[in-house]
């Protein structure tokens, strides 16, 4: 993919399109470098529409000004979400938005509710209407404690000055509103490559929020922690922005997946002969289908399949498939093995509530989501709901009490091993060969009549496979 002739940067809540004066000194001539005031803030401070989609109609029709063949998007924060629903329009096909190739998404707020603390929240919606005074110092306090260091006194001024120079309005609309508003499933999964930025010291939006959920809404990603930068790393450390920019163009992320599970020739043509009943060997032949990478999940959203994915890598690793996916579609198509614990709500709501439940855990346990914890926090938890010792109160999330996460995992358990053993290369792996018990046809096959007819002990027929794993009697 060539390199985009224009970056379109989108700035954090409080900002202006000053924001990036640093970083496009830093940047060189490619791409060109467009910085957008959003509505309310920087020159755009009387512009109303301070919705996500009002402000991403706004950078919308500064895109289509330029009219650009290629292009990529920077937002910083609260431009990140902007960011988002702008590459989803892109990827929908939007007129004036196609030739998007790149995102670029700094400490950016997620698709789902932002993580601020609430008490915060209501002191940052309460000073903006202060008196001049308390504005100036509460504006100043937010500019540092937004930084890993010190800045520059003239970029810190600048900065504290665009705050200022916010309407409050905007400000409180994006408090009140826009940092609240969920677009998990609206944008869905997209494939545009990304480099989501992260600052070590951003104790809201760090790398473990873009992690668990920034990561989970792009296909091809990476996600780069940038040690000593808290929340504002265009003015932080603008010269690194500029060389990561200039490595992912270099090097843009692709989907990293294992490959599908290999079929081995002789229960391939197992499936192939006519022993194997026609609609068996099309189902058969389905199921060993690759993996979509850019699977959409339609009914869980994009964080608690990436939670599931976690989840059953615990419980049944299986390089190249994608139990968590066939999961999913099989939760959206209603089929099941035809019963459910009565203590558990219907499927897809049990599957829902119990990995917002595994996930408010590890936050109360580890102050970290699920997803980033190492294998052995991982197990320890899932060891917990086993036991049915797994319960979070309602206030920190949890949505299921210890004996339901109990049941779930049960289920859990069982749906991962009736998926991989689905699969032919599992079939195979075990040695069944069931499938070839009769074709479609009610007389004898080429080799005699359909069925098995050596029932001795380690007495397998002519035609069957052997086991790919484990020790056979010969």
């Amino acid at each position: 993919m060539s390199a985009p002739d224009f970056l379109f940067a989108l700035h954090f809540l409080g900002g202006s399109a000053r924001t990036w004066q640093p970083f496009s000194r830093a940047r060189g001539d490619t791409p060109t470098c467009v910085p957008v005031d959003l509505p309310g803030f920087g020159n755009a401070a009387g512009a109303t529409g301070h919705s996500v989609d009002a402000m991403a109609d706004h950078v919308a029709a500064v895109i289509r000004s330029k009219a650009p063949t290629r292009f990529a998007i920077a937002g910083h924060s609260m431009g990140a979400k902007v960011a988002l629903a702008l590459a989803r329009r892109s990827e929908d096909g939007e007129p004036g938005l196609e030739g998007l190739t790149d995102l670029i998404l700094i400490s950016g707020s997620p698709p789902s509710p932002e993580p601020i603390p609430e008490d915060r929240r209501a002191k940052m919606i309460a000073w903006i209407d202060a008196d001049p005074e308390t504005r100036l110092r509460e504006a100043k306090a937010f500019v540092r404690a937004n930084v890993g260091g010190g800045l520059d006194p003239e970029i810190e001024a600048r900065a504290v000055a665009d705050v200022l120079q916010a309407a409050p309005a905007a400000w409180k609309a994006w408090l009140e509103a826009g940092s609240h508003e969920d677009l998990s499933r609206r944008i869905g999964i997209l494939r545009t490559p990304a480099l989501i930025l992260a600052g070590s010291e951003d104790a809201d939006l760090g790398a473990d929020a873009q992690h668990a959920l920034m990561a989970p809404h792009l296909a091809h990603h990476r996600v780069v922690t940038v040690d000593g930068v808290g929340h504002l790393l265009p003015l932080e450390r603008p010269e690194a922005l500029a060389d990561l920019l200039r490595q992912h163009i270099a090097d843009r992320p692709h989907a990293d997946t294992a490959p599908a599970p290999e079929v081995p020739p002789a229960y391939s043509a197992l499936i192939a002969s006519e022993r194997v009943n026609s609609r068996l060997r099309t189902a058969l032949t389905e199921r060993a289908e690759p993996d979509d990478p850019i699977y959409q999940p339609k009914t869980l959203d994009p964080v608690e399949l990436t939670i599931l994915r976690a989840a059953c890598a615990r419980v049944l690793p299986a390089p190249g498939l994608d139990i968590a996916a066939r999961l999913d579609k099989r939760l959206a198509s209603g089929a099941g093995d035809g019963w459910r614990f009565v203590a558990l709500p219907p499927d897809p709501e049990a599957y829902r509530a119990a990995l917002r439940t595994l996930d408010a855990a590890a936050r109360a346990a580890h102050g970290r989501p699920f997803v980033v914890l190492d294998g052995r926090e991982q197990d320890a938890l899932l060891t917990l709901a086993e036991r049915g010792d797994l319960s979070v109160p309602e206030t920190l999330g949890g949505r299921l009490d210890g004996d339901r996460m109990r049941f779930w995992f049960e289920d859990l358990r069982a749906d991962a091993v009736r998926l991989w053993l689905a699969h032919p290369a599992a079939l195979a792996r075990v040695g069944f060969s069931g499938i070839g018990a009769g074709g479609d046809r009610p007389g004898p096959i080429a080799d005699g009549l359909p069925g098995f007819h050596e029932v001795g002990l380690d007495a397998p027929e002519p035609w069957e496979p052997r086991p790919t794993h484990g020790k056979t009697a010969r």
